[in-house]
């Protein structure tokens, strides 16, 4: 089921927190499994400070990659009785069991399946391919509101909301998604 360090001070409580959920399900279940995960996800983005869901698939394996606002919050999903009847009810179609770990000091892009990072030429890459578009059509989509409101037009506001914008965009949407598209590649294997 998974338990977080209860030692912390308030301040790691505000920190974005991954939980990274391993399965590994057996061929024949793999519909059961899907149908399972679908409802799964469903029902942990009810639960407050939830922030998302990222599922990758690789040969079998399934990656879920949920963000939660804090530990305290990441923690009440964790101790769940929904959770704990989800875990029951899906352990005859896992070959391994529930493996979940749990991160507070990194970001979960380039290291899905296994703990060794994408070569960073391809991290460089795939970065690239989300950020350009952004970074051309973000200020675009800007401009109306800093025409109407000159106090955001000057140089040091406009490059603080556009870069803002692009940051949370990146990190929140488009990388976790793009990680997920070019996850063969990204293998450094």
């Amino acid at each position: 089921m998974g338990s977080l360090d209860p030692a912390g001070d308030a301040m790691k409580e505000l920190d974005i927190v991954t939980l990274i959920v391993r399965h590994r399900v057996k061929p024949a279940q793999q519909p059961a499994y899907e149908k399972w995960l679908r409802r799964t996800t469903q029902i942990a983005s009810t639960y407050p400070g939830h922030l998302g869901v990222n599922v990758m698939r690789d040969a079998g394996q399934f990656i879920c990659v949920l963000r939660f606002a804090g530990t305290a919050e990441l923690q009440h999903w964790l101790d769940s009785s929904e959770r704990r009847h989800l875990i029951e009810e899906v352990a005859p179609l896992l070959d391994e069991g529930d493996q979940t770990q749990v991160e507070t000091t990194r970001e979960f892009w380039f290291t899905p399946a296994n703990t060794q990072p994408a070569p960073r030429w391809k991290q460089a890459c795939v970065t690239f391919m989300v950020i350009l578009p952004l970074s051309l059509l973000v200020p675009l989509l800007w401009q109306p509101l800093f025409q109407r409101m000159p106090l955001l037009a000057g140089y040091w506001a406009s490059n603080v909301v556009i870069t803002l914008s692009i940051v949370l965009l990146v990190v929140y949407f488009f990388m976790p998604r793009a990680t997920a598209l070019f996850a063969r590649w990204l293998s450094p294997h």
